[in-house]
Order: structure tokens, then C-alpha cells, then sequence
């Protein structure tokens, strides 16, 4: 089997799809896309086409290791993100090839299915009590919100009080025993993160998500200092050797790779066995579209410490589109008891609508990430 051609998709809301076809018919699917950078991703995923056409997709190891290290200058959300699409893909056509799904390829199933949280509030958290309440009435055991709207290095009180107002909504519109998780989205500098987690201990949350930004990790054993709030990060992380940082450093409990970021099913694999090492928890980060999610699926299956699974489906960058719009059998995303099956299928275990996904490919999209400014006028994290 060689390979013949990469083609690749940019379709609504912000994704950026990938098919690798070969000479014997059977083709394979990725999803790789930075968010707002996704004419830049393709771009590269093209570059890294010169050296796969004509090759036998088989050998997806070595393929990884000439991708990642023939380049000379290597990392990166854009070769990372490239290369986790190209090798999602490249599963999925030895899956496809062999007639099973990827986790039975990497050793088989430890479980048959996962917890997964639905997102609530949107980027300026509103009405975050109804949506957690509608969340849990459709059979949700947690879900997530954003924490912070813009907040200088220092700043007010009134901007923590708003954040434990939202918080105390939720908890009070859910009760005691659902999961709810806070992303600080990397708004939040180390003056303010110690304020805010003291604040938001006694709501018992699931965990606390990017406290601070990932190029602050020498500071989060201070920022974490006394807190008992599972502590997460990891989406701007981008290969194994970044989250040898965050594991040696022993202050955080969750690592949040993204498939779709972060190498793809191989390296996504290996951080998860290095979490697993130091008694750390998975929860892959996946706001993206139903590759992305399918390929975290069966990282979940064989991940002993993988505990719950993002997932966009009503997020609310999906505006106009779906994850289930790309699906010719939405039903293999089917969420029961605030869980989800694991894909059995071949490959990645789903079956991509491709004619749905040409005729969004005419509108495409050039999504951007917002540009928040604080009152100074000073550009803010978004």
C-alpha cells in the first residue's frame, strides 16, 4: 500500500479536516488545526505531504520520529498540530487496513467508556446556572465554564467576586455531586490565581484548569500552595518533552494533552503513560470537531488514567456547525449517564460524511480568537 495524495478540508465553525488516500482504496481521517491558525496548519500539513507520497503508511512510528526530527527545528503548536492530524489519519488507515479500531492496535481496551462534561456560559460566563442545570436535565455529571472574564496581573476584587458569584450559581443550580470544572483559560497571573483558588475551595470543584499560563509553570507550586483543587493544564503543551516539565514539577493532577495539538494518537499515548507514572490524572483537551474527538476516544480506551473527555457538541464556538453535522451515524457519539462508548468500528471508528464535508469546504471559515483589552486599554488574555 502506498500513499497517493493528502487532501484537506477548512470547514465551518474552525476546524481543519485531513484524508489520506491510498492506492488500494482505503483512505484515513485527521483533524489537524490550531485554532484561528488553520490556513497556517495546512499549509504545513502540504509541506509534510513532500515526504509521504509514494511511502507505505504502515510504518506510522518512524513516519513520526522523520517528521518531527527531519525538519531540524521542531515543536510547536503548528508542526505539532500538523503532525497530530497526519498521524491520527495514518491510524486510522492501519485500522481501516486490518479491521479494527486503533485501541485494539495499541494493546486493547481498559475500558469500555468514558464520563464526559459538557461546556456551559460560553467566553463571558451568563446565565451559567440554567445551562448547568439544562447540562445535568440531559444526563451530564459535570460540566465546565470559564472562570475570569479579563483580569490584570493585579486587579479588583470585584472581578473575584463575580467569578465566585457564577461558581455559587452553579453549585447551588446542580447540588453537591456533580462535577464542575473552572478554566482560567490562561487569564489569570500569579498575583490573582492565589486569590482566586483560596476562593473558590469551598465549592468542592472537579478541577481548576490553566491557573496560569503554561509558560509560568515555575510558579504554580506557589500558586497551588495549601489548595485541595485538582489542579489541570496542558492544551498548550505540545509534545512529551513539555509535559516532562509539568510532571517533574509535582503540582498539578491533571494533564490535559489535545490530540489535535499534541503530536496525535502517538505521542498523546506516551504523555499519558508518563502521567500514569506520576500518579497523574488524563482528561484530554478536545474543543474541536469529531476526528479530533473519535482519536481521543481511543486514547481513552487504553489509558488507565484517563477519567473524563471533553467534547464540543453545543459549545459555543460551534455556531452554524456541528460535530454530528460531519457524521454519516451521529448515533457512534451517542452520550448515556453523562458517558460515552468508546468507537468500536475500524480505524478511528467513525464514518466521515465527506460530501458534507465538501460542500462546507465552498464556505470554509478564517475564525480568530477574540481580542479582549482591559479598561486601560492594555490587550488582555483571552
Amino acid at each position: 500500500m502506498k500513499i497517493t495524495g493528502l487532501k484537506t478540508f477548512i470547514v465551518p465553525p474552525r476546524w481543519l479536516f485531513l484524508k489520506i488516500e491510498t492506492d488500494e482504496g482505503i483512505s484515513g481521517w485527521g483533524e489537524p488545526v490550531v485554532e484561528g491558525r488553520a490556513q497556517t496548519v495546512e499549509a504545513c500539513v502540504h509541506e509534510l505531504a513532500d515526504y509521504l507520497v509514494g511511502r507505505d503508511p504502515a510504518p506510522i512510528e518512524d513516519h513520526w520520529q522523520v517528521l518531527y526530527r527531519g525538519g531540524f527545528y521542531r515543536g510547536g503548536p503548528i508542526l505539532m498540530s500538523a503532525l497530530a492530524g497526519i498521524d491520527q489519519a495514518l491510524w486510522d488507515i492501519k485500522g481501516r487496513a486490518l479491521g479494527q479500531p486503533v485501541h485494539q492496535l495499541l494493546g486493547g481496551p481498559c475500558r469500555d467508556r468514558i464520563a464526559v462534561y459538557s461546556w456551559i456560559g460560553g467566553d463571558r460566563p451568563a446565565d451559567v446556572a440554567g445551562a448547568a442545570a439544562d447540562a445535568v436535565a440531559r444526563g451530564f455529571r459535570a460540566v465546565k465554564m470559564n472562570g475570569p472574564e479579563e483580569m490584570q496581573i493585579v486587579d479588583g476584587y470585584d472581578k473575584v467576586e463575580r467569578v465566585v458569584e457564577n461558581v455559587a450559581a452553579v453549585r447551588e443550580a446542580v447540588g453537591p455531586h456533580v462535577g464542575i470544572g473552572v478554566d482560567f483559560h490562561g487569564r489569570v497571573h500569579r498575583p490573582m490565581a492565589k486569590v482566586l483558588l483560596r476562593e473558590l475551595e469551598p465549592f468542592r470543584l472537579m478541577f481548576v484548569e490553566e491557573p496560569i499560563l503554561s509558560e509560568h509553570l515555575e510558579a504554580l507550586p506557589e500558586v497551588t500552595k495549601g489548595c485541595s483543587t485538582p489542579i489541570a493544564l496542558g492544551e498548550r503543551l505540545y509534545s512529551r518533552w513539555d509535559f516532562k516539565r509539568v510532571l517533574e514539577g509535582r503540582c498539578v493532577d491533571i494533564v490535559q494533552p489535545d490530540i489535535s495539538h499534541a503530536g496525535g494518537i502517538t505521542e498523546c499515548r506516551k504523555i499519558a503513560t508518563m502521567a500514569e507514572a506520576y500518579d497523574v490524572a488524563l482528561a484530554p483537551h478536545c474543543p474541536l470537531g469529531p476526528i479530533a474527538l473519535a482519536a481521543s476516544l481511543q486514547l481513552d480506551a487504553v489509558s488507565h488514567n484517563a477519567f473524563i473527555q471533553e467534547q464540543s457538541l453545543g459549545i459555543h464556538y460551534n455556531q452554524g456547525s456541528d460535530i454530528l453535522d460531519y457524521l454519516a451515524d451521529p448515533s457512534v457519539f451517542d452520550y448515556e449517564d453523562g458517558g460515552v462508548a468508546i468507537p468500536t468500528g475500524p480505524g478511528l471508528g467513525i464514518e466521515i460524511d465527506e460530501a458534507a464535508v465538501a460542500r462546507a469546504a465552498e464556505t470554509g471559515h478564517r475564525w480568530r480568537n477574540p481580542i479582549w483589552r482591559h479598561a486601560d486599554g492594555s490587550v488582555a488574555e483571552w
